[in-house]
């Protein structure tokens, strides 16, 4: 017993290695100042005691700044601190659809570990300009007013912007339910959200069939700042994995806002110098590296898309706001929704004179392009008539029917959350108020009709509807059946 044993010491030969090792000299909420590691490099992760890992964002003379990504109440001053030598990646792959995670892919929804065909990196450089395609494919959002007025391309950047509780979240769920059966697949992204927010929004998703197709990235409110802060940047990767597939994915980020409050407070804190509203100077260029990661790819590239819908709040209608600003000229359009429609029952509440989509009917299916410009000028003309009546006590019988027009065109684009139409189904809708079919029939009813109008549609004109879902252009003839199943 004892001569293999001394064998076995006899052929051991120890060969030491060299290894950086730091120690925290001091903590905050929820960053750390370590000092040590001189060869660390800036968004490397360290590893500190009790399996915490950290990422490096400060590389200053004397110590790293780190910020945490995991609870510190066990960490302490003098807690050693250790290099891994890699960059923050997530696990990818289709083994995530139907889970919920957190930024660093820990599952969260206690359906067992994660199947992941690989990892990626998070903070991933965007595709070069050589590689992008024009946006010419439409994401439907099933939404009545955007659809028509303010379409949304596969690989376009659409920003969600308006005040508390004005429906940003519900508009961006419904595209999310709307991509079922489309080959879209989507990663939701909530950043320091209630967690019954979140759990309202995953049971939604899963008693509609949703989650099949679709990854929840949460970053609860009161995990770290640095996970609310690599959020939707995590997300993307793994929104970037199916891209690189060649599939089409949808990113909805929930919300901005809150993510760029997480950054500034770890700046604050890790003593950078802040700029305009206490931001700090980088805000621009954080926001600007994830939205460009967003676009269509041409075939020789893989072509894919990923399509995103950020969120942003606005506090008092403020668009001048930095955020705001900044947002909208990152992205291809945006979508306003007014806190005044809201509370008049007008929803969605999207305030069609401060929206706009820069891609417009290049994204739009052919039939809609006719409908749409007529809406349009239609109902921007209502909108200015209908501020001007307020002051007249007169009215001629020809402005008196575009008044009553316009107010059916608007009862019209009221949508129930969650009830999203077809782009087909859309446009016959659409046809049949642009000629007058509604002129008769008193608002209240005007829901009403139209539930029945897609009963008929549904039951005696499928075929009409295939044809104009794959891009047949509205002409005399399929007008002309379509409004004799309205009638």
């Amino acid at each position: 017993m004892f001569g293999g044993l001394e064998s076995a010491l006899a052929r051991y030969a120890p060969r030491p290695e060299l290894e950086e090792v730091g120690r925290v000299h001091s903590l905050g909420n929820g960053v750390a100042r370590v000092h040590g590691l001189p060869s660390a490099a800036s968004e490397e992760v360290l590893l500190f005691e009790g399996d915490r890992c950290g990422l490096v964002l400060n590389l200053d003379p004397d110590e790293l700044g780190v910020v945490l990504l995991d609870e510190s109440q066990q960490l302490a001053a003098g807690s050693l601190v250790r290099r891994s030598g890699r960059s923050l990646d997530v696990p990818v792959g289709p083994g995530l659809l139907g889970r919920v995670v957190d930024p660093l892919g820990r599952p969260l929804d206690g359906l067992g570990p994660i199947q992941a065909s690989g990892r990626l990196e998070v903070d991933r450089p965007a595709p070069p300009i050589a590689a992008r395609a024009p946006v010419r494919v439409p994401l439907q959002t099933g939404v009545k007013i955007v659809d028509s007025l303010f379409p949304i391309g596969r690989g376009q950047r659409m920003l969600i912007m308006g005040d508390r509780q004005t429906g940003k979240s519900t508009l961006a769920l419904d595209t999310l339910l709307n991509q079922q059966g489309q080959g879209v697949l989507c990663v939701y992204c909530f950043i320091g959200q209630r967690g019954a927010a979140v759990a309202q929004a995953v049971a939604e998703l899963r008693s509609r069939g949703a989650m099949a197709y679709s990854i929840v990235v949460v970053a609860r409110g009161e995990d770290p700042p640095g996970l609310h802060y690599l959020a939707p940047y995590a997300a993307t990767s793994l929104a970037e994995y199916f891209v690189e597939q060649g599939q089409e994915a949808l990113v909805i980020y929930d919300d901005l806002t809150r993510h760029a409050r997480s950054y500034r407070e770890i700046s604050l804190l890790l003593r950078r110098p802040p700029g305009r509203e206490a931001f700090p100077g980088d805000i621009f260029y954080a926001h600007s590296r994830l939205l460009e990661r967003s676009t269509r790819l041409l075939p020789e590239w893989g072509g894919g898309s990923l399509t995103a819908l950020p969120i942003v709040e606005t506090e008092a209608q403020n668009l001048a706001a930095y955020l705001p600003t900044n947002l909208v000229s990152i992205t291809d359009g945006q979508l306003l929704l007014s806190p005044e429609l809201f509370q008049k029952g007008i929803m969605p509440a999207v305030d069609t004179g401060s929206s706009v989509s820069r891609v417009g009917g290049d994204a739009q299916l052919p039939a809609y392009r006719g409908l749409a410009g007529e809406l349009r000028l239609s109902y921007a003309q209502f909108q200015e008539l209908e501020s001007f009546s307020k002051l007249a006590s007169r009215l001629d019988e020809e402005t008196r029917q575009s008044l009553e027009r316009g107010r059916r065109w608007r009862e019209t684009l009221k949508q129930p959350e969650h009830q999203g139409l077809s782009a087909p189904e859309q446009i016959a809708i659409l046809l049949g108020v642009s000629q007058g079919l509604f002129d008769s029939l008193d608002l209240p009813l005007i829901q009403e009709r139209q539930q029945q109008w897609l009963v008929r549609l549904r039951e005696h004109s499928p075929s009409c509807l295939s044809k104009l879902a794959q891009g047949q252009p509205l002409d005399e003839s399929l007008r002309a059946e379509l409004l004799q199943v309205l009638t």
